[in-house]
């Protein structure tokens, strides 16, 4: 609605409205001015016509307000609402022109107490697509052919069975690898990260993907912790988030790099179909015995050129002019050798008898003769020499025998000495009480004068 059709208070008491304008007229100003609202109250006189529309009263303490609910939207209601149900109902407001009926066309419902774990959910929603957790720029493209598929969820779920249910259908050649962890509770989130942490640092898999099966917005809030939301746009390895069925959306199914809308889904996601499998293996195969083909050929056609060069460039070709000049240098060599190895022989002959006139054989012998008789004479003289020494030194050997102290204590005689050491000659040389040393010809005795 544009500003021009909202009319002042002075010109709305100055027209004059037909009822169905002026219903008209309240129903684009309420349509336009609240869009889409939220709004908690305690269900009332709920009718389910054949239709199957949804009619009833949303109302609180004070207040009420006419609700439908058409089949399209009730048809996503994950309860059966029942008279006196206090419940969270979005949508938008209107007027029935018809009647002038101002009433709230409700597009979802869930119980009240959802309300705050919903807007819990908006708010870190918007908190962290603020940051960019969710841009497609930070999408990881899922592998075509991944030859580990890694799967965190409850590995006694409905989920990990129909994942493994459509693998071995689609893509039986890929290994599954179970990460468990719970899917519920207080425990769950904490859970999940370990599952992923242990996933990503053993990076034994190609692709991963986490989820479970459906259930209340209270029994997926495992999949809205913010610190599981984190890990996940961090995780290195491309992830597929596959948590509730088409209708539920959580936080993981904005930051994964990819979602699906059921735990089956994903398993068909992330596995190529055996038909197309085998068609792609047919068909590398043809390639590949197509280019073995041309390479053969390339090959063949490579050999046959070398073939004609080699024999273009045979060595025997090459040896050929060589032969006839090789013919000629023997038969000059024939003719040559001959009379200049006679005349060789010759020369050696007349410098054989040169070399043993003036052999040095006989000037060797003459030296070692002479070297044999100047031996003797040396010999002779040196006996000389030595004989009259050693007689000398005999005659004086005995001479000092005759005076050697030695010789005296042999014949009984014995020396004394003092404590210095001294010769003692004269018993004035001693006290009574002295220690004094006697030495005899074998030893020496330790003695004290009286």
């Amino acid at each position: 609605m544009q500003n021009s059709d909202l009319l002042s208070p002075t010109t709305a008491s100055t027209r004059i409205y037909t009822v169905a304008a002026l219903n008209r007229e309240a129903r684009m100003m309420l349509e336009h001015g609240l869009p889409g609202v939220s709004v908690e109250g305690e269900i009332s006189n709920l009718a389910r016509p054949a239709s199957g529309h949804w009619y009833f009263t949303l109302k609180d303490s004070s207040a009420q307000i006419r609700c439908a609910m058409f089949r399209q939207s009730n048809r996503m209601v994950k309860f059966p609402p029942k008279e006196g149900d206090k419940v969270v109902v979005r949508g938008k407001l209107t007027l029935y022109e018809a009647r002038g009926d101002y009433q709230l066309v409700a597009s979802n419902m869930e119980p009240a107490g959802e309300g705050a774990l919903r807007r819990e959910y908006e708010e870190l929603r918007a908190k962290l697509e603020s940051e960019g957790l969710f841009s497609q720029e930070k999408k990881a493209a899922l592998p075509t052919w991944p030859s580990k598929i890694g799967v965190i969820t409850s590995p006694s779920g409905a989920a990990i069975r129909d994942i493994v249910h459509v693998l071995e259908r689609r893509y039986p050649a890929a290994n599954v690898i179970i990460y468990p962890s719970s899917v519920q509770g207080d425990a769950a989130p904490q859970e999940l990260q370990t599952a992923l942490r242990q996933a990503t640092e053993r990076n034994e898999c190609e692709v991963l993907v986490i989820g479970r099966g459906g259930g209340s917005l209270e029994d997926l809030w495992a999949f809205n912790d913010e610190a599981l939301a984190r890990q996940i746009a961090a995780c290195p390895i491309p992830l597929v988030s596959a948590v509730g069925h088409e209708t539920d959306f959580t936080i993981c199914d904005f930051v994964a790099d990819l979602r699906a809308p059921t735990p089956s889904a994903a398993a068909e996601l992330v596995s190529p179909l055996s038909d197309d499998w085998l068609a792609w293996l047919e068909q590398i195969e043809a390639q590949l015995a197509r280019a073995c083909e041309r390479q053969l050929q390339v090959t063949g056609q490579r050999l046959d050129q070398l073939d004609k060069r080699l024999a273009q460039q045979h060595p025997t070709k090459r040896l050929q002019p060589y032969e006839q000049q090789l013919s000629n240098l023997r038969q000059r060599i024939n003719a040559v050798v001959p009379n200049k190895l006679s005349a060789a022989h010759n020369r050696l002959g007349r410098a054989i008898n040169r070399l043993q006139a003036q052999s040095p054989a006989r000037r060797l012998d003459m030296l070692q003769n002479r070297q044999g008789l100047l031996q003797q004479r040396l010999q002779q003289q040196g006996a000389r020499l030595t004989d009259s020494p050693q007689q000398q030194l005999a005659t004086l050997s005995a001479k000092l025998s005759l005076v050697s102290p030695l010789a005296t204590l042999q014949r009984g005689y014995a020396i004394a000495t003092n404590q210095a050491g001294l010769t003692i000659t004269s018993e004035k040389q001693t006290q009574a009480g002295d220690a004094i040393s006697v030495k005899l010809a074998d030893g020496s005795l330790d003695c004290l004068v009286k």
